[in-house]
């Protein structure tokens, strides 16, 4: 008797362990973007999952084992996306999710391990579409008689959706930061004639490195501007920075795109959209080489002209552009620049950064030194070198001076022959206090 008593109570107990080992489903995160929706599970510890489709009608299937769901399906918000309706059951000690679709879909599932913003978590991603990538062949270009071309900006905000990039005091978000930067920019490259902005990221959701510079490579792009809010474990770290992708990044990259040439179409725009793809390895070399170091000096002109322009009114954690070997800055044939707009990290960055006066005063600066350098070297067959052909005196050709020991916001002024009060207001100052060092627009007179 007292065997089966034991037994029964070990029984019970295993049962009892077997209850409390299930996995909970805790949270789903959805994010939509134009061509992929994800969805995260947060989880209270690892599972296993299996991902299927079924036709007639066409439906995704989700089964997790031993895992309980506390979430409310019918309040994720998915209907923007290729998602109709969500439908749960249970399925042998785990739940069973079934994803009605209103449109094809390429899934894929993985698995996070916790980090310090987050537990255990099951990614779905859902694509809508084929990832980007680079064209087949040249997109051809205007003809000489023909209407001049827009220069293209490709603006990208740094992280997004489930990567929210660094985090400062309040639980302020980089990647909601960077966005309101990065829209304006855009907003001032769109209203300038001769510019259009293409905005990598024009929401709260996640695109990878690579899928960054593959869409401003598929829309033509003549720079890529990448922005970021930098963060560090000293609290007290502070200064904005512009960066450029080093020498050594540069050569691990050219060694790269010349590994995949034979399967690849890529184009290196900076030698006439040409393509690597038929040629010998010599040859090829040659006019990758030729690419990367045009992109690269062009990528240091404009970094500098944007770098000076934020010393304006920021300080800067260097007094010169950097270098280093971003991901997003490794296009062959696009000149590219990252901006780090500041420490996010240190409260009284945080707090400028979150303002939107401040948020505006850095776009306009990114702004200005882009316009200056396409004013500077104009793309051939473009507006602006048709404007520029033509004699036209534009706000592009404003230009920036350097405060030195013993200048005065007036003196400034007379010797730049611009009034006081468009300095003031181009420099958007509130007085006449300037600093040795610090760098003004001035205005076009």
């Amino acid at each position: 008797m007292r065997v089966l008593i034991r037994f029964a109570l070990l029984l019970t107990a295993m049962c009892g362990w077997t209850v409390q080992a299930a996995t909970n489903v805790e949270n789903i995160r959805v994010w939509l973007a134009p061509d992929n929706v994800r969805l995260v599970f947060d989880l209270s510890a690892p599972v296993e999952h299996n991902l299927f489709m079924l036709d007639n009608p066409r439906r995704l299937v989700l089964d997790i084992k031993d895992t309980r769901l506390g979430v409310d399906v019918d309040k994720l918000g998915l209907a923007k996306g290729p998602i109709s309706s969500v439908r749960t059951g249970d399925r042998d000690g785990g739940i069973r999710l079934v994803l009605d679709l209103k449109s094809d879909v390429s899934p894929k599932s993985f698995q996070l391990k916790p980090n310090d913003q987050y537990g255990n978590r099951l990614v779905l991603d859902l694509d809508t579409g084929e990832e980007p990538a680079a064209p087949t062949v040249a997109q051809p270009q205007p003809h000489p008689k023909g209407p001049p071309r827009d220069i293209v900006v490709a603006v990208d905000a740094g992280h997004g959706g489930e990567d929210p990039g660094a985090l400062g005091p309040g639980r302020i978000r980089e990647k909601n930061v960077v966005l309101a930067i990065a829209k304006e920019v855009a907003r001032l490259i769109d209203a300038e004639p001769g510019y259009r902005a293409e905005l990598i990221r024009s929401g709260d959701y996640y695109v990878s490195l690579r899928g960054r510079t593959q869409k401003a490579r598929k829309i033509n792009a003549d720079l890529f501007v990448s922005i970021h809010a930098d963060a560090a474990r000293d609290k007290r770290a502070r200064g904005a920075s512009v960066w450029v992708l080093s020498g050594r990044g540069a050569t691990s990259e050219m060694g790269r795109w010349l590994a995949r040439k034979e399967n690849s179409a890529d184009l290196i725009g900076g030698v006439g959209s040409v393509s690597l793809e038929d040629k010998d390895d010599v040859l090829a070399s040659v006019l990758l080489d030729m690419s990367m170091t045009a992109s690269q000096t062009s990528s240091r002109e404009v970094a500098k002209r944007v770098h000076d322009n934020i010393a304006g009114f920021a300080r800067m954690h260097k007094p010169y552009v950097e270098q280093a070997g971003f991901v997003v800055l490794k296009s062959p044939d696009i000149p590219s620049i990252l901006v780090e707009t500041g420490f996010i990290s240190n409260p009284q960055e945080a707090e400028r950064l979150s303002n939107s006066r401040y948020q505006s005063q850095m776009a306009r600066a990114i702004f200005q030194g882009v316009k200056a350098h396409f004013w500077e070297r104009p793309p051939a067959m473009t507006q602006v070198a048709e404007m520029k052909r033509g004699g036209a005196v534009i706000a592009t050709a404003e230009r920036t001076y350097k405060v030195a020991p013993g200048d005065t916001l007036s003196v400034i002024a007379v010797r730049n022959g611009v009034t006081l009060d468009d300095l003031r207001k181009v420099n958007e100052l509130r007085g006449d206090r300037i600093r040795v060092g610090q760098v003004l627009r001035i205005p076009a007179s």
